[in-house]
């Protein structure tokens, strides 16, 4: 006989497999989540602000 997997969902910041209607299996696993996004968005903030100052600078030098 063939054992039958309940209907469940994989939270988005932990992977775990867990019945529920949100996209994360717990408060903690959902702050932790946010707060990498937030620190990804900031570093790429600040990489877009570097590449716009070394543009800035590399244009100066050849004119």
């Amino acid at each position: 006989m063939v054992e039958r997997i309940p209907q469940h969902r994989h939270c988005s910041g932990c992977g775990k497999a867990f019945t529920g209607k949100d996209p994360y299996c717990s408060e903690p696993c959902q702050l932790e989540k946010e707060g990498e996004v937030k620190a990804k968005k900031k570093q790429l903030l600040m990489l877009w602000g570097l590449s716009g100052v070394v543009l800035i600078i590399a244009l100066l030098v050849v004119a």
